[in-house]
């Protein structure tokens, strides 16, 4: 009897924390799939309280659902890279921002989530294992520089993925 006492517990515990997540019952904006040649990588969207963008309006979150297994690691190179092409490699490694990010974020697989929220004051990443329900936060919050030049990755007129950028941000058709 205890033990399906504590399951019973255990399984309000679990959709109580999945209702409590910020972006639980946002709107979404756009969706949109990153391909690599042939190979999908992950399919990203954006949401919003009200289903609208717009530059600077908080809060905002980019969800992330990985179509492949990669290592924290690799993770952080292509954010580094990303930083370089938008040309603020210098000001994040100036912060620390690799070596955060590398610190903050799991290795992901098929089906696991990483969500960053966006929030006035900076962001938080959540993250979500492959055939779980449960999102929980990773490592602490970020600066609302972090926050901006993370995004800036999907949202900046200057992203190297101008076709993603639309989509998220609701100026075309979403995939």
């Amino acid at each position: 009897m205890t033990r399906l006492l504590l399951a019973a517990l255990s399984l309000m515990m679990s959709f109580s924390a999945l209702a409590a997540t910020p972006w639980g019952a946002w709107q979404q904006v756009g969706r949109a799939t990153l391909s690599w040649g042939p190979f999908e990588v992950y399919h990203s969207q954006l949401l919003t309280p009200d289903g609208k963008y717009q530059t600077g309006k908080w809060p905002q979150a980019l969800v992330i659902e990985y179509l492949r297994s990669i290592d924290h690691q690799e993770l952080t190179k292509a954010t580094e890279e990303q930083w370089q092409a938008l040309g603020i490699l210098a000001e994040a490694q100036k912060n620390g921002w690799p070596d955060a990010v590398q610190n903050t974020w799991p290795d992901v697989s098929n089906g696991s989530e990483i969500v960053f929220v966006a929030t006035e004051k900076g962001g938080q990443f959540y993250s979500q294992p492959a055939n779980s329900v449960l999102s929980t936060p990773v490592g602490r919050p970020f600066s609302p520089a972090f926050r901006d030049a993370f995004l800036a990755i999907w949202l900046s007129p200057a992203t190297q993925y101008p076709d993603l950028r639309s989509k998220l941000t609701g100026a075309s058709a979403s995939d």
